[in-house]
């Protein structure tokens, strides 16, 4: 199979079910956003290093975590990838929300409370899922102008993901010693 299919040198693309749209459509928008998301977390996965004292079992467990988001990308990505009208082919579902909530709890417990607003930064792995929480922040401004004609569950998906990388990156923070930037409020 060849990477390249010239279908696109015109600037459409297909959706799911062979539906041509421009490039510049707000679907293609959001599931691209979608996808670069993924690309920044799957940078800030690969950031991860000796530097981190991870508690007993930890490691395995937030990579695995992780990994269960890349793949709920996808099934983001496939959902607006569908026109309006047709079959999702991936779904996401309430529990996959739940477990993204039961995460930043179990996460939440180990780290002081947030006082101040925290600039992004700290160790890379954590710089980069503060960016991965941008976009994907950017995805969900593009589910809302796109509105009815996508599932709630994405955009409520989207809105717990990103709270559920902030919340990472603050774990990756504490678990390496790195001590978060607070923004100093100026008078």
């Amino acid at each position: 199979m060849r990477i390249y299919t010239r279908s696109g040198d015109k600037g459409t693309t297909s959706l799911i079910y062979g539906e041509r749209v421009p490039k510049n459509d707000l679907r293609v928008e959001a599931y691209g956003t979608c996808d670069e998301a993924n690309a920044v977390i799957g940078m800030a996965i690969s950031q991860l290093d000796q530097s981190l004292v991870w508690p007993e079992a930890e490691e395995a467990i937030f990579r695995s975590e992780m990994k269960r988001v890349q793949e709920l990308l996808f099934h983001v990505g496939s959902e607006l990838a569908t026109p309006e009208g047709k079959e999702v082919a991936w779904k996401l579902n309430i529990t996959d929300i739940m477990a993204l909530e039961q995460q930043i709890d179990g996460w939440d417990e180990k780290l002081p409370p947030i006082r101040q607003f925290i600039l992004p930064g700290g160790h890379a792995a954590a710089a980069a899922f503060h960016q991965a929480r941008t976009v994907i922040r950017r995805a969900e401004r593009i589910v809302v102008e796109l509105n009815a004609s996508v599932s709630s569950v994405v955009l409520i998906y989207l809105n717990r993901l990103s709270d559920y990388l902030f919340v990472a990156a603050r774990y990756i923070n504490h678990i390496s010693d790195q001590e978060e930037t607070l923004l100093q409020i100026h008078h």
